[in-house]
């Protein structure tokens, strides 16, 4: 029997325009109606998923959420249960490898505001401030409070530019950091101790169930490290192809109730 289930967000939840199914909509609520933890595991803050989770009804105390690719596991009240970020030589090191090698960077701090020295502010960059309802702050980080907390590095660029930098970007800050291309457009750079699935190890440590009570679905690399935790897992349709290497089955897409039918299939 699922007893928790850890769902990945963009192109997983949402379908292609960013919006929930009503088929999803309908299956999360059935599921929380009968006990079943249903966490939101996402890149994003927890302002960027606020409004997803009050259309599912996930809104108690005793509902978790995993935010910043796991650098941040809260309640959905925003009670932060562990927190993990980058320290401010990485930080140092990320800015300046983006103004030599040319590619566009963020990083993401505690109250999710969008911080970046890039003076030319790319397309990619205002679209994750508008998801995560964040504004963008031009600071260079010596700018920046000593003790601002920054949770995760984004290089945030076109398809083309990452492809291009990112051999080197793991070469560069993997030892010592989570390096972790979440999507085409967003390379991301985290705390050595963050991933998704050290996330849903310690919540279902936290909650007393076992694995195999465990289902995650998701679509990309970033995933991975859930289905390597969960009993079951689960990749859309529209997932990439080391994700599905991965996952123990496949769904429907996320614009064909992909959601819906593993809920259908593995939950009830």
């Amino acid at each position: 029997m699922i007893k928790l289930v850890a769902i990945d967000v963009d192109d997983t939840l949402l379908n292609s325009q960013g919006r929930l199914l009503q088929s999803t909509i309908e299956v999360v609520k059935k599921a929380v109606a009968q006990n079943i933890k249903v966490v939101l595991c996402s890149g994003r803050p927890l302002a960027g998923v606020k409004h997803f989770l009050n259309e599912l009804g996930i809104v108690q105390d005793n509902q978790y959420v995993v935010t910043f690719n796991g650098a941040i596991i809260e309640t959905v009240t925003g009670k932060t249960l562990q927190q993990l970020g980058i320290d401010q030589i990485t930080y140092e090191k990320i800015d300046q490898y983006s103004k030599e090698h040319g590619v566009a960077y963020n990083v993401v701090a505690e109250n999710s505001a969008i911080i970046t020295s890039n003076l030319n502010v790319n397309r990619i960059t205002v679209v994750q401030a508008w998801e995560n309802s964040a504004g963008v702050l031009i600071r260079r980080p010596d700018e920046l409070p000593k003790d601002e907390q920054i949770i995760k590095a984004v290089f945030a660029d076109e398809k083309v530019k990452l492809d291009e930098v990112e051999a080197n970007v793991v070469k560069t800050f993997g030892k010592e950091n989570y390096v972790v291309r979440a999507a085409d457009n967003f390379l991301e750079i985290m705390h050595p101790d963050v991933n998704k699935g050290v996330a849903l190890k310690f919540l279902t440590k936290k909650l007393g169930f076992e694995t195999n009570e465990v289902m995650a679905i998701g679509d990309e690399r970033n995933d991975i490290p859930m289905f390597q935790v969960a009993g079951t897992s689960v990749v859309m349709a529209n997932g990439s192809s080391e994700a599905k290497k991965q996952a123990d089955f496949e769904t429907a897409s996320n614009n064909q109730d992909g959601i819906a039918l593993a809920f259908e299939q593995f939950v009830f």
